[in-house]
């Protein structure tokens, strides 16, 4: 309960289970983050926070501060960025969204750290086929590929099939040196660091040479039935029409397929036509499909990155 001194107002909020060394941050960096954010002066003392300051910006620090306490509770790391972020979004959400997901063998735990993050897992959870759209540094296909291995060490698919768009994999490849493989990897690298952050090397490995999972380009999926399996295609934006068409239509029994990519960073030839874009035209309220966007406050990467999208959403914009 807020206490009035004067002019002004303290709030007191209970850090009990709280590591503190988390919520503060070393040198207490997360609590000058947060009096940076508002003007307020904050406090830790025993198992309490105390926030003081002009009523509405206590308030709002208050808020703030209750998502920074209870992701230290969960002992989940905590950074300025955090809290910043925290800021920009607002009110947490309601209990209920999707918890963590563990991944054996590499003391992983995958956590959304924003609310569109764990709004697009819950998506993933609910629905077969699910398309995200956003900028880069969002999470979109670190999570996708999460929740692919997830499945596949749940024993729920049987196989996990990652697959791109290789935009230049026409003429121009064939200057590169190395057989067809060596080619089209460079493409296909970001999905490669994705498994390796998410399961131990001789488990990738092993996998991969058994084709439990198969990355490859987007043109190998063609004339193929994916049964039985997670399938997702990263870049999405640089599909064309009839490739889409191609990769959603090869899903088969018992397969989950999830769709990622930036409108904003389409390679493809002017006369071409972004597959991404048609399919958020067309598919938009068909049951079993969902759409998630991403915006700039998901951005989970380095704060600049965040202000960069912003940036050129709005030269894009004006």
């Amino acid at each position: 309960m807020p206490e009035a001194t004067g002019t002004e107002t303290i709030q007191r909020l209970s850090t009990e289970g709280a590591d503190l060394l988390t919520l503060a941050g070393a040198g207490d960096v997360n609590l000058a983050e947060l009096q940076k954010l508002y003007p307020v002066r904050v406090t830790l003392r025993g198992d309490a926070m105390a926030i003081a300051g002009a009523a509405e910006a206590v308030d709002r620090a208050a808020m703030v501060a209750g998502r920074m306490i209870d992701q230290a509770r969960q002992r989940v790391p905590l950074e300025p960025d955090d809290v910043l972020r925290f800021s920009l979004e607002g009110p947490a959400r309601e209990a209920g969204t999707p918890g963590r997901i563990v991944l054996p063998g590499v003391r992983k735990v995958i956590q959304p750290k924003t609310q569109g993050q764990a709004e697009y897992l819950e998506k993933m959870m609910e629905h077969e086929i699910v398309i995200g759209i956003g900028p880069a540094g969002t999470g979109k296909t670190y999570l996708a590929v999460a929740a692919a291995v997830d499945a596949l060490t749940r024993k729920r698919v049987r196989r996990i099939v990652l697959a791109r768009p290789a935009v230049e994999a026409g003429e121009s490849l064939g200057f590169l040196p190395g057989d067809m493989q060596a080619k089209v990897d460079p493409y296909l690298r970001p999905l490669y660091d994705a498994l390796d952050d998410l399961m131990p090397p001789e488990r990738v490995a092993r996998a991969l040479e058994t084709r439990v999972i198969e990355i490859a380009p987007l043109a190998y999926m063609r004339g193929r039935t994916l049964a039985d399996a997670f399938v997702i295609l990263d870049e999405a934006q640089n599909a064309t029409s009839a490739q889409m068409k191609m990769f959603l239509t090869r899903l088969g029994v018992n397969s989950r397929a999830v769709i990622t990519g930036d409108k904003t960073q389409v390679d493809l030839p002017k006369r071409e036509e972004s597959g991404l874009l048609q399919v958020e035209r067309i598919l938009q309220g068909i049951e079993g499909i969902g759409f998630h966007y991403f915006t700039e406050v998901d951005v989970v990467r380095h704060r600049l990155v965040r202000e960069i999208v912003a940036a050129y959403a709005r030269e894009s914009e004006g």
